[in-house]
Order: C-alpha cells, then sequence, then structure tokens
C-alpha cells in the first residue's frame, strides 16, 4: 500500500468517526465502504473494521454516558442477545461472493438510514420494548454483525427510533455500548484475523481516536449535521454498489 493510499483511507476514516461518533456509531459501515473503493481483500477489511469501532464506539458510549443519556435497562437485553451470536458470527467465514453481496446489503441499508431525517426531542412520548422481544432481535443483530464486522448498530439505532422506544440521545447512547460489546465479541470470534490487519492501521486508529473525540463530544450535547449524514450515504451507496455488483 502506497503512503499517499494510506493516508487518503486515513483522512476519510477521521471524516466517519466525526461524523458516526456524533450520534453514537463506531462508523465500521463507513471504513468498510472506504476500504472497499480502495479495493483492499475482505479477510483484512473486517478485522480492521471491528478494531476502529472499538475504538470509535467506546469513546462515544463513555462521552454520552458521562452526558447521562446512558439507559442499563434499554441496553441489557439487546447485549445478552447479540454477544453470543457476534462471537459465533465472528468465527465463520464466508465465502467472498457472499460477504460482498452482505456486506453491500449493508452498507445500502446504512446509507438508506442515513438519509431520513431524525427524531427530535419534540417526538411522542417513549414506550419501553418487551424483554422476550428485546433479546432475539439483539441475537439477530449480534449475528449480522459477527458476519460482517460493523457492531449492529446501524440495525438497533432506527429501531429504536423508529419503535419509539427511546429518544435520539439515548439511542445514540445504548447504540454505541452495544456497538462496543458487539464488536468486542466479532473480533474475539476471529482473533486469528488480527495478523491480517496491516501496519498502516496504526495510523487508522489514530485518524479514529481524534474523530470519535470530537464526533462524540459534539453529538452528546447537540445534533449531527444532516447534510454530512447525507454526504457520507452517498459513499456508502456506491461502495455497496460496488461490492453488490462486482
Amino acid at each position: 500500500m502506497s503512503l499517499g493510499v494510506g493516508l487518503a483511507i486515513a483522512a476519510l476514516i477521521l471524516a466517519a468517526a466525526l461524523l458516526y461518533s456524533s450520534v453514537g456509531h463506531g462508523g465500521a459501515s463507513a471504513y468498510l465502504a472506504v476500504m472497499a473503493l480502495f479495493g483492499l481483500a475482505p479477510e483484512v477489511m473486517r478485522p480492521t473494521a471491528l478494531v476502529l469501532n472499538l475504538l470509535v464506539a467506546g469513546i462515544a458510549a463513555v462521552q454520552f454516558a458521562r452526558a447521562g443519556w446512558f439507559s442499563w435497562r434499554l441496553f441489557w437485553p439487546f447485549a445478552a442477545g447479540s454477544v453470543p451470536l457476534a462471537f459465533l458470527g465472528g468465527a465463520l467465514t464466508l465465502p467472498a461472493p457472499i460477504y460482498k453481496q452482505l456486506l453491500g446489503f449493508v452498507l445500502l441499508f446504512a446509507a438508506y438510514r442515513l438519509f431520513l431525517p431524525a427524531r427530535t426531542g419534540a417526538d411522542a412520548e417513549s414506550r419501553p420494548i418487551p424483554i422476550g422481544l428485546a433479546i432475539p432481535i439483539g441475537a439477530a443483530m449480534g449475528l449480522l454483525a459477527g458476519l460482517t464486522g460493523v457492531g449492529g448498530g446501524i440495525f438497533l439505532s432506527p429501531l429504536l427510533l423508529v419503535g419509539r422506544f427511546a429518544p435520539p440521545k439515548p439511542t445514540a447512547a445504548v447504540s454505541a455500548a452495544f456497538i462496543w460489546v458487539n464488536s468486542a465479541a466479532g473480533l474475539l470470534g476471529r482473533l486469528t484475523s488480527v495478523a491480517s490487519i496491516p501496519a498502516f492501521s496504526l495510523v487508522w486508529a489514530a485518524a479514529a481516536i481524534a474523530g470519535g473525540i470530537l464526533g462524540s463530544w459534539q453529538g452528546s450535547r447537540r445534533l449531527a449535521s444532516v447534510t454530512l449524514k447525507r454526504l457520507l450515504a452517498v459513499v456508502l451507496v456506491v461502495a455497496g454498489l460496488k461490492l453488490m455488483l462486482s
């Protein structure tokens, strides 16, 4: 990998971490999109995205929790279902064509989610989600997270918002913690793959940490820019279609 390509990826990771952490996400779908656009191999993409996700989601979880938005009651049923399946998904290896199609779908879904208007705090009062429903939903999200190298927050956030199970900032706080535990489980399930992470990832990690700190600090106090979300959604669409059509 050339220096120019490595630095270009780092710049895009910084921008993605800044944006995603502002809404409580780790940014794995964006990191995967960036790596797909530069033609990195799937066996490199998944563990690298999980490591970056751990860093950014961890920072976001701490920032949102410090601001008082985290809800243990909302978090634990989803995490209880997701963690074992994320570990299993991380241990599985899909054939490259299936992996590309599945990841392409995940990226397109992420783009769709970013195009949607954000809920505001003035929306209708939230309602609790039944534990018996949250655990199996979390399990399904965890399996998909482990298989693709995302943390699952891209699915949890819209569920909580559309179902009116939580307002936006508690959703961001819970999603960040959910992403962290799933990324950790997925990485443990595929621990041997860590050796395939490129040396340049140290620079990418520094970029992700910087973006995560700035973005989550801002996001725990105000909403992220809709314009930036939609620009990033365009990148996800391009990468998703590139994967699915290649």
